[in-house]
């Protein structure tokens, strides 16, 4: 059963990948879409999901500082393994990424698909939570590789990034309770309808087979502790927590999808090694394929 909530979000992905192939419609299409997706579309679902959430319910507090916990202790523990290797930022940035970083619009896709309206509700506290803390530690994992590095720099990066700023908006609208009137909820309500399937069909479009031909075994072992590690330790660190149901979906769901495709854009921002960000997105995601039912099968939740 659950295979058949999940397999057309797959579809779209492999859909995505087919067009872009084909030429269909056009290559400029691509790059155009990525950006209204991450800054409109995206952001409208976002701000519509968290105006209406529960912030103040205590669950959503434990499901935020379960998100902090599950991604800083993964962080940390690669940060240990890496005191024993000569990695250089350039390598080790993305091998962060491929571990901490999720694919929101798959990670929202699953969710809606498994719990409807009040687990985007969930899954849009937990964005709030982790999306500045991922690319906080994303950028510092890849520090050394940037000549221009700096609080300022960092700071600037994460201010300007829209799924930030959208959070904190619907933050804002929530708490005060102002909400969304005048038929505002409505209008980001149909952007956001947009932003899941469109986002899922860059995603395809972004995949690059080529890629994994290097770099098999680094790409496995991360892989592996992406897609099956991670979810492992979240549910332990929920559990420990006492979520509740849905916000321990939520947590698992976004801690066993594969690393975001913007992950690419900000390595070769950065001076990373591009090819092995890009192997990690398109190995993950081809393999996620069979890893998000079996892990949450086997974990029992969704």
């Amino acid at each position: 059963m659950l295979l058949f909530t999940i397999w057309p979000l797959f579809a779209l992905i492999l859909l995505g990948y087919v067009l872009r192939r084909a030429g269909f419609p056009s290559a400029g299409f691509w790059p155009a879409a990525e950006q209204l997706t991450y800054f409109v579309l995206f952001p409208a679902l976002l701000v519509a999901t968290l105006a209406d959430a529960p912030v103040r319910d205590p669950g959503l507090l434990r499901l935020g500082g379960a998100a902090i916990a599950t991604i800083c202790l993964a962080a940390a523990a690669l940060a240990l393994a890496r005191r024993g290797l000569p990695v250089p930022a350039a390598r080790f940035g993305p091998a962060l990424q491929g571990v901490v970083r999720f694919n929101t619009y798959l990670g929202l896709a699953v969710v809606a698909s498994l719990a409807g309206t009040p687990g985007l509700e969930r899954a849009a506290v937990y964005l709030a939570v982790a999306v500045p803390l991922v690319n906080v530690l994303s950028i510092l994992a890849l520090t050394d590789a940037h000549p221009a590095r700096g609080p300022l720099t960092l700071l600037r990066t994460v201010l300007r990034n829209p799924l930030i700023l959208a959070c904190a908006a619907g933050f804002a609208l929530a708490l005060t309770g102002i909400g969304l009137p005048y038929g505002t909820g409505r209008f980001l309500d149909l952007l956001g309808q947009g932003s899941l399937p469109l986002g899922l069909l860059c995603v395809g479009a972004a995949l690059r087979p080529a890629a994994i031909r290097r770099d098999i075994g680094v790409l496995a072992g991360l892989g592996a502790l992406r897609l099956l590690a991670m979810p492992v330790l979240a549910a332990l660190t929920g559990r420990l927590l006492g979520l509740g149901e849905a916000e321990l979906l939520v947590l698992v769901v976004f801690s066993a999808i594969p690393t975001a495709p913007t992950s690419y854009v900000l390595t070769r921002q950065l001076k990373g090694d591009g090819t092995l960000m890009a192997g990690l997105v398109t190995a993950q995601t081809l393999a996620a394929v069979v890893t998000i039912p079996l892990v949450l099968t086997g974990l029992g939740i969704g």
